[in-house]
Order: structure tokens, then C-alpha cells, then sequence
């Protein structure tokens, strides 16, 4: 099955309130699906609340990119995802990993439980269940599960409704055509592609992370790049879905303006 195109943006909020909401309108006028937060303490004002004001802001579905299971206890974030779907009316999509390279550090500093990848796993596995057993029969809030390695892509098929990868910039666009056909042929689930570069801007959430260089990305045929050039953009968007089967993409709010033919030309076809 072809999935249509939808789109979304990463908005953490980096500037004052005022403008954060100001960009939001804009989003939702250019046809974007979802907004997006990182699940990065101190940041940015926490997810729940920002995304509930989101929400109330524009109507657009919300969710989190994405929850750092080893942040807090899985009933917590079941709790709190049911809580934003009941909120939202159904339109909360949580998106949840074992955390971002390096969060062992972060753990420690707070004081929490360092657990194994495998544990942090088992946290997500949890959180999911949780998330189940409090929607009941009459509410499915959509799990978006970011992975790479076999035991996390393994526990996505059981649960997850949408996957993303988890890539490095060295990895090319055959490593990760290789992970999805892997998923893909197991069961049809929808794939989301993260994409942090449109030509040479880096979206500025990540800016600080030691492999996002868009020269070294191209030069690895990396997916997590997109042209700046509207029309190159799609025809680059359109090739993705026909090889390897994404249909969700997801970009900085910094682009949102620039990718926004696009995502009018594309959302829903």
C-alpha cells in the first residue's frame, strides 16, 4: 500500500512566546500534520503542557519526538500521553525511545536509575502497555517508536503504529533502505524520516551534535538531507516513498517556510 504524504515540524521553543506562537499559525497555514518537541529537560517548557497549548493554538495533532524512556517511570508517561490523546481529542501521537546518545550522563547528573539498553528497552516495551491498558477499547493513541538496532526494530513491529530510524550522518541511504525494507517486510507500518539539514542549514535543535556537517552528509548520500530547492525537494520526497517507502517526513521549524510548496504540493497525495 502507498501511504499518503504528511509532514511535521520539530518546534521546540527557542524564542520568546509571542513568536513561538506566531510560527505555529504559520505551520498549520502551510498544511503541516504535527507539531513536534524534543523530550530535552531545560530546553524548552516540558512537552505536556506545550503541546497541550500548541494544540489549543492551531488544532493540528501534537505529539512528542520524542520520549526518553529513562526520563520517568513508564506508567508516568503513559499517563501523560493518554492524558494529551483524552486532551487532544485523539489527536496525540507518542513518539518514544530508549534516549539520545549519551543520556547515561544525563541519568546519573539527575540522580536517576542508569538501566542497560536493553532495560531502557523494557521501559519502552512498559510505557506502551501502560499507554494501552489506560485507553481502553475506545481510544488508540498512536505510538511513534524511534529505533536502530534489531531488539528495538523487533519490539516496534509488535507495537508500534509509525517507526523512524535512529541514523548517524555516516549512515548512507543504503544502510537505512536496508533497515526499512527489513521492517517493512514484516509488517506495513508507516515510516518516518527525521530530516534535521535542508541544504546547508542545520535545524537548530541539532545543531550541536558533533555529526550533523551537510557536506559530510551528501558526500554519505545521507536521508536526513534535503534539498533547498522546493522542486528538488519533492522530486527527492517522491523517490523516497516509490524506493524505500517513507510517507511521513519531519523537519526544524526552521525550514517550515521553505518547505512549505512542498508540503502543499505533496500532503494527502
Amino acid at each position: 500500500m502507498t501511504r499518503p504524504f504528511r509532514f511535521g515540524v520539530v518546534a521546540p521553543v527557542l524564542s520568546d512566546m509571542r513568536s513561538w506562537r506566531e510560527r505555529l499559525r504559520r505551520v498549520a497555514a502551510h498544511g503541516y500534520s504535527t507539531v513536534l518537541l524534543p523530550d530535552v529537560p531545560q530546553w524548552q517548557p516540558a512537552p505536556a503542557p506545550t503541546l497541550a497549548l500548541a494544540f489549543a493554538e492551531t488544532g493540528m495533532r501534537v505529539g512528542t519526538w520524542v520520549y526518553a524512556s529513562p526520563l520517568r517511570p513508564a506508567w508516568s508517561t503513559a499517563w501523560e500521553a493518554h492524558s494529551l490523546s483524552v486532551l487532544t481529542e485523539g489527536r496525540f501521537e507518542m513518539g518514544i525511545g530508549t534516549g539520545r546518545p549519551g543520556i547515561e550522563d544525563e541519568l546519573r547528573d539527575r540522580g536517576l536509575p542508569v538501566r542497560s539498553p536493553a532495560g531502557r528497552l523494557e521501559g519502552v516495551r512498559d510505557a506502551v502497555a501502560a499507554l494501552r491498558e489506560l485507553d481502553g477499547p475506545d481510544l488508540h493513541t498512536p505510538v511513534v517508536m524511534a529505533v536502530r538496532g534489531p531488539r528495538a526494530r523487533a519490539l516496534a513491529l509488535e507495537v508500534a503504529d509509525t517507526v523512524t530510524f535512529s541514523t548517524l550522518a555516516s549512515d548512507s541511504r543504503e544502510d537505512v533502505t536496508q533497515m526499512a525494507r527489513g521492517v517493512l517486510a514484516e509488517r506495513d507500518v508507516e515510516l518516518a524520516l527525521h530530516v534535521p539539514v535542508v541544504g546547508d542549514g542545520v535545524a537548530p535543535f541539532m545543531a550541536s551534535a558533533a555529526d550533523t556537517d551537510p557536506a559530510a552528509m551528501r558526500e554519505a548520500d545521507s536521508l536526513a538531507v534535503l534539498p533547498a530547492d522546493p522542486v528538488a525537494a519533492m522530486e527527492e520526497i517522491e523517490r523516497r516513498r516509490e524506493e524505500i517507502g517513507y510517507s511521513y517526513f519531519v523537519i526544524g521549524a526552521d525550514f517550515a517556510d521553505l518547505m512549505a510548496p512542498v508540503v502543499a504540493e505533496l500532503s494527502g497525495r
